[in-house]
């Protein structure tokens, strides 16, 4: 390592401990009334002189917080055949498209049960376009706990320079399709529901020729079918932008700024096969993008779904749906840059209810030194950056995230959160290039790292890229696909201490099969009175992955039955009684 490469490092720390102290990590802010609802103003307290005064250590200690060490994860992808590593082929040129790839995407595709992988492969970005001389995905199917790549027999010849998947049932005909974005073109892989797909992104409408990152399956329009969004970033061109190189001289990725955004789109399905680009006509354009993470999701709970796109080092958006068309409003609400008024460079989105108020909350991944952000809804009155304050901001300070997710790894009843991590620059002997992954974990109180307890993958350091949940061995709880760049992809079973819980699955009739974009209010009484739990199947999320379609909700020490209300993208509700727990549940519209 040059002494450049070691100044550059300590100033990049140093300037970590600035940003985090001024990125508002004080006391816990004391509530005054509920969001949107007006207080009494109280008289301002009189001013304190500062007491320089060395403190007693009895004065000074503060009750530390309970270990939480109830969530454990397994790497079991070697044992169970999963057999994969996603190859960018650098070669020390620091080309900027060999630092985002690759996702992956669950699915059932022969409608087995049992829920099958699909994998992005690169291979070498300096050809001119994708030929069958490049390395393809890769396909795995589920066959009874072990994974068998069934890539040729599937006639899948993925050879585009691959960023990530999109899983659903375009055509409602029962079968997962899969849709992959690219550095150029884009594929669309229609199941033939006989263990085989065909190509058909051309004829679909859908064979975007941007650098695309991230994609999302949902009914934005809600005529029943699925819709595609589709992030696009920069307009980026290799071969023409030639390599972009340091002070020194020495190539080094390129930043985003140095090139002007693709803007996202939104392809509307037509029912017979087909789709039309219609971001433009709806309102789903924001000023600048350069999109690599989305979530749809009913972000104001008026039941209609919202986008939610990270931007890299731009305003992140949040287009607000009002009924057939958008207005992007994340400035407003709060959720387009920190609390410091600073771009961050967004990556990946976990969506969930985080503090359990009934709210989605919004966690977004972010580049090093950074701070990932903790977005917290407070309903009508938008969202606050409460990233410090629920002690999210310096664990993440020294970390690079790309994909996330929010789930209940321990069936707690709150919501944990999973960050994979890696750096972008490869430089020789740079040694923040592989980094270890996050868990972390609340219980309702404030958050902790217990990555050190979470079993012998997060000691490791990797290449984090597309982070998914599945319940792979239906076993109730969620385990987790991680791809790395150039090491193998991890695939970590759950072996948590459990609470208790509820695993629920959809099948649409008149809404799309999956459910997706189905929410529900899980619901029991307890000795402390009626509790709630939030959850929705939302579009996308995590980054340039597709997740199980499926909700996984803990439910602690509860044992009894519990309520649901179910809320179907269409508007449909109804309420299902007396369910019982620890068990898997499939809900049909009625």
């Amino acid at each position: 390592m040059t002494s450049q490469h070691l100044n550059w490092i300590r100033l990049l720390m140093v300037a970590g401990v600035v940003a985090g102290l001024a990125a508002g990590c004080g006391p816990k802010d004391e509530p005054n009334g509920e969001a949107g609802q007006s207080t009494q103003a109280l008289p301002a307290p009189k001013p304190t002189p500062f007491n320089f005064t060395k403190q007693s250590n009895k004065s000074s200690s503060k009750p530390a917080l309970p270990k939480l060490e109830n969530i454990r994860l397994e790497d079991v992808a070697s044992r169970l055949g999963l057999q994969h590593s996603y190859v960018n082929s650098e070669e020390g040129q620091a080309l900027m498209v060999e630092a985002t790839g690759g996702g992956c995407g669950w699915g059932d595709f022969d409608r087995d049960g049992k829920w099958d992988l699909y994998l992005n492969q690169a291979g070498d970005c300096k050809l001119p376009a994708a030929k069958d001389s490049q390395p393809t995905d890769r396909l795995f199917r589920n066959v009874g706990g072990q994974f068998v790549d069934v890539t040729e027999s599937a006639r899948i010849a993925e050879f585009g320079y691959s960023q990530g998947v999109a899983v659903g049932d375009y055509d409602d005909d029962g079968f997962d399709d899969i849709y992959v974005t690219n550095y150029r073109r884009n594929t669309l892989w229609r199941n033939l529901g006989d263990g085989t797909f065909e190509e058909v992104a051309e004829a679909a409408g859908v064979a975007d020729e941007r650098w695309s990152s991230s994609a999302a399956w949902h009914d934005l329009d809600g005529d029943g079918d699925l819709d595609l969004y589709v992030c696009n970033y920069v307009q980026y061109n290799h071969l023409v932008a030639g390599p972009c190189v340091n002070a020194n001289g020495e190539p080094r990725v390129c930043h985003p700024r140095e090139f002007e955004a693709w803007p996202d789109e939104w392809y509307e399905n037509q029912g017979d096969g087909t789709f039309l680009p219609m971001a433009k006509e709806v309102g789903l354009v924001g000023e600048g993008g350069k999109g690599l993470g989305v979530a749809i999701a009913d972000f104001n709970n008026d039941g209609r779904p919202d986008v939610y796109v990270a931007n890299d080092t731009t305003a992140n958006f949040l287009f607000i749906n009002e009924g057939g068309t958008f207005r992007e409003q994340a400035s407003v609400l709060g959720c387009a840059a920190n609390r410091m008024g600073s771009l961050q460079a967004s990556m990946g989105l976990a969506i969930g209810d985080l503090d359990n108020n009934g709210w989605l909350d919004i966690y977004i991944s972010h580049y090093f030194n950074e701070s990932n952000t903790y977005y917290q809804c407070l309903g009508t009155a938008g969202f606050e950056d409460v990233t410090g304050r629920e002690g999210l901001h310096f664990p993440s300070m020294p970390k690079l995230g790309f994909g996330t997710v929010a789930e209940d790894f321990d069936s707690s009843g709150y919501l944990d959160l999973f960050v994979g991590n890696g750096h972008v620059e490869n430089f020789p002997g740079n040694p923040l290039h592989k980094m270890q992954s996050q868990v972390f974990s609340s219980e309702g109180g404030r958050w902790q790292d217990v990555s050190d307890t979470a079993g012998e993958f997060l000691q490791g350091k990797r290449v984090a890229r597309g982070v998914s949940g599945c319940d792979f061995d239906d076993d109730g709880d969620v385990d987790l696909a991680v791809v790395h760049q150039n090491d193998p992809v991890a695939l970590l079973e759950n072996r948590s201490s459990h609470g208790h819980w509820l695993k629920l699955a959809f099948e649409g009739i008149e809404n799309n099969r999956r459910g997706i974009g189905c929410r529900v209010v899980v619901r029991w009484k307890d000795h402390q009175g009626e509790q709630r739990r939030v959850h929705e199947l939302i579009g996308g999320g995590s980054y340039a992955v597709s997740q199980q379609p499926a909700l996984f909700c803990g439910l602690g020490e509860w044992d009894g039955p519990c309520d649901i209300d179910v809320h179907w993208p269409n508007g449909l509700q109804h309420t299902l009684h007396q369910v019982q727990v620890d068990r898997q549940h499939l809900i049909r519209e009625p």
